[in-house]
């Protein structure tokens, strides 16, 4: 095929305004509908972002110009909807996590290579100009051999400002699943695979309160630890320790430093796709900043990447593969929480070259 690749969104909530942003400003992607379980919700999404089309859920998955399906639904639904997608012949871009159990996901993984579609999954805040520049500095050499990584992500959680926070208390979300995606995936694009890992887990309380929006008040229980302290080991012995937490008054988040044999490197916010980098090198009594060179843009380029290398035939960076192993650690990590012991992680990821400096999503390249 020629021409920008077709793109139908499943999912009108908070995510997709951001996701659309991107998305209907990509010329090598053209939006032709947003679908929702609440059509109401998707006919006020598509119309604020111009989209000719809205319906239901399988309005998307029929439509005869969409070509990727990209699968912004709550966590529980990703799944479903991933396979519904697969069995209809497109391919699929789902938000984070991949899926919620490695079943699922493994059943997801085989019916789309059954099915000769490609899976993408987020995070792809990889591939903004901040981690990008921070990757490239480590392949350089700049850094010596990777060694070892700290990662912190402290915030009191997100009932303050989200308007309907409660699945993100729920399985399937709290601090480990719905933030460690982005540290866990910018550790695997530095480290390669995660082996094994142990972790301790806690949550400070069994209730929280809406603080914002329509429901502000109201409260809702907690079902999963709420701060959770994990180690883990990656391909060729090197180790990370992180803390993933929404129990901390103190917000203390974007904390990524890895330590080589040469010097330490310090990423910006892995949930972010700006910012700069900054370099310590051994016996240096300053760091050193590395300003960040490549795409601002948000949410979605990871779907755009998708797009360009299905045209060109070539893999894809945000692989549903990678999805499926920063799940697969993620689920040890819970199992290391219940059991106190260390737990393997037996699936694998591939750590791609870094994009080349002058990758640009508003650049027209499918015509």
């Amino acid at each position: 095929m020629r021409g920008p690749v077709g793109v139908g969104v499943i999912g009108a909530g908070v995510i997709s305004k951001e996701y659309l942003t991107n998305l209907t400003a990509f010329p090598d992607l053209h939006v032709h509908i947003v679908a929702d379980l609440s059509e109401d919700a998707a006919r006020a999404r598509a119309a604020e972002f111009g989209v000719a089309a809205a319906g239901g859920v399988d309005a998307a998955l029929s439509h005869p110009d969409v070509e990727i399906i990209v699968n912004l639904t709550t966590p529980a639904a990703h799944v479903p909807v991933a396979l519904a997608a697969v069995a209809a012949g497109k391919h699929v871009w789902s938000e984070k996590p991949f899926s919620l159990d490695r079943a699922s996901g493994a059943e997801l993984l085989a019916a789309a290579e059954a099915a000769g579609v490609r899976l993408g999954c987020a995070p792809d805040t990889f591939l903004g100009a901040g981690l990008q520049t921070g990757l490239r500095t480590i392949r350089r050499g700049d850094i010596g051999t990777p060694l070892t990584a700290l990662t912190l992500m402290q915030s009191p959680g997100p009932e303050s400002w989200h308007p309907n926070p409660a699945f993100l208390f729920q399985a399937g979300a709290g601090p480990l699943f719905d933030i460690g995606p982005y540290y866990l995936a910018t550790l695997v694009q530095a480290f390669g695979s995660i082996r094994r890992v142990a972790a301790l887990g806690s949550r400070a309380r069994d209730t929280r309160v809406i603080g914002s929006g329509p429901k502000a008040g109201e409260s809702f229980g907690v079902s999963v630890p709420t701060h959770v302290s994990a180690l883990a080991e990656f391909d060729g012995g090197r180790s990370s320790q992180s803390i993933f937490s929404f129990d901390s008054p103190r917000p203390r988040t974007g904390f990524v430093e890895i330590t080589g044999t040469e010097a330490t490197i310090a990423f910006p916010d892995p949930n972010e796709f700006h910012g700069d980098v900054r370099l310590h090198r051994h016996g240096a009594d300053d760091w050193e900043t590395i300003p960040a060179v490549g795409s601002v843009f948000g949410r979605g380029s990871g779907v755009l990447e998708m797009a360009r290398a299905i045209r060109a035939g070539v893999p894809h960076r945000a692989q549903g593969s990678t999805g499926f192993h920063i799940l697969d650690a993620m689920v040890a990590i819970a199992d290391s929480v219940d059991t106190g012991a260390f737990v393997p992680v037996t699936s694998s990821a591939a750590a791609f070259d870094p994009l080349p400096e002058d990758w640009d999503p508003a650049q027209l390249t499918l015509s």
